[in-house]
């Protein structure tokens, strides 16, 4: 798989693309609210399709030596773990960034007086 094709390349790209797409547009499961989101999912679903064949076997059809069902199947693990991951990365970040407001001092100033 190091060595692959241009066709096995543009399979995993198109599965990868797929994977994305729904976790953004149809499920609307989104790691940030921009088009930044959209291509981290979508590289993360190519990788996820790359990785499907050699974890989940080789199965069912396949397209330029790339087996479809794991392919779309390991997108979708890594759309969703990389959607996960980010979020959770990210409310924890947001809780470290809170901070309280200080306590207002005790010690009030008196107004200054007329001098007559």
């Amino acid at each position: 798989m190091i060595g692959m094709h241009f066709g096995a390349f543009l399979t995993l790209l198109i599965l990868g693309l797929i994977a994305a797409a729904i976790m953004q547009f149809a499920i609307r499961y989104r790691a940030l609210g921009s088009v930044d989101g959209f291509f981290a999912s979508w590289i993360a679903g190519w990788i996820g399709a790359w990785l499907g064949s050699p974890v989940l076997g080789h199965w069912a059809f396949r397209i330029q030596n790339i087996y479809v069902i794991p392919g779309i199947i390991g997108a979708f693990v890594g759309a969703f773990s990389f959607v996960a991951l980010s979020r959770s990365l990210g409310a924890s970040a947001l809780k470290s960034k809170v901070t309280t407001m200080p306590a207002p001092s005790s010690t009030v100033s008196e107004p200054m007086r007329k001098i007559s």
